[in-house]
């Protein structure tokens, strides 16, 4: 796969339509990874570096080896307004790759944040820059510049396979990619799936039970649920 090359930097992308991102990100990840039919999420270790970061936008996609972020200075000159740059790892490292110099270089080009299946360091300096940051470790160690990687090739990071161009969403709940092709499809479905849990949680406000609302009653009966005084 394209993943596994080296030395690589697509400098023309295909990313989701703008309109398209814009709309997925007025929801949480748990609603988008629903509405695309629960898939896409990245393994749950990918924790912001502060509380409340959020991001959604495009993306950059980087593979680095392990403590070594040369290829994050690479990837700063491909960033594009809007652009959420996501960095694999050829195998596992959980080194500072990343800190608050390389996110002020970042935000400079139009960056909206980082997801990196590695270690990131300066986290007092991200908050302060409220720069988003999702990582697998928080780690002061730094890193080399010596080995090549790629930038802008389909990388699967955090057991989730991003091409360039594609959305990511990022929250308290974790990350999501949804590819660039299903943008709009699955904002249209996001929104539908926000209407709906309006409404039941206006039932629920009003005392309804999940039992009721659900239909809950009879599949429990059938099991041999039972109640008694």
């Amino acid at each position: 796969m394209e993943h596994t090359r080296t030395g690589v930097v697509r400098t023309a992308i295909s990313r989701a339509d703008p309109a398209h991102v814009a709309a997925l990100s007025a929801f949480g990840v748990a609603t988008v990874h629903e509405a695309m039919g629960r898939v896409g999420l990245m393994r749950p270790y990918l924790r912001p570096v502060y509380p409340r970061a959020r991001l959604c936008g495009t993306a950059v996609t980087v593979l680095l080896q392990p403590g070594d972020n040369w290829m994050l200075h690479v990837a700063a000159e491909q960033i594009r307004e809007g652009d959420v740059v996501v960095a694999a790892c050829t195998t596992e490292s959980e080194d500072g790759f990343f800190g608050e110099l390389l996110a002020t270089s970042f935000r400079a080009r139009g960056g909206q944040g980082l997801v990196i299946d590695g270690g990131v360091r300066d986290v007092a300096d991200l908050e302060r820059m409220d720069f988003p940051v999702f990582a697998r470790a928080v780690n002061a160690r730094g890193t080399v510049k010596a080995t090549l990687g790629s930038v802008n090739v389909p990388v699967v990071c955090a057991n989730a396979l991003v091409d360039p161009g594609d959305v990511v969403v990022a929250d308290g709940d974790g990350v999501v990619v949804v590819p660039r092709e299903r943008a709009a499809e699955v904002a249209e479905a996001a929104a539908r799936r926000e209407a709906a849990e309006e409404g039941k949680r206006a039932r629920f406000r009003g005392g309804e039970l999940g039992l009721d609302m659900y239909g809950m009653r009879g599949p429990l009966a059938e099991l041999g649920l039972r109640y008694e005084e």
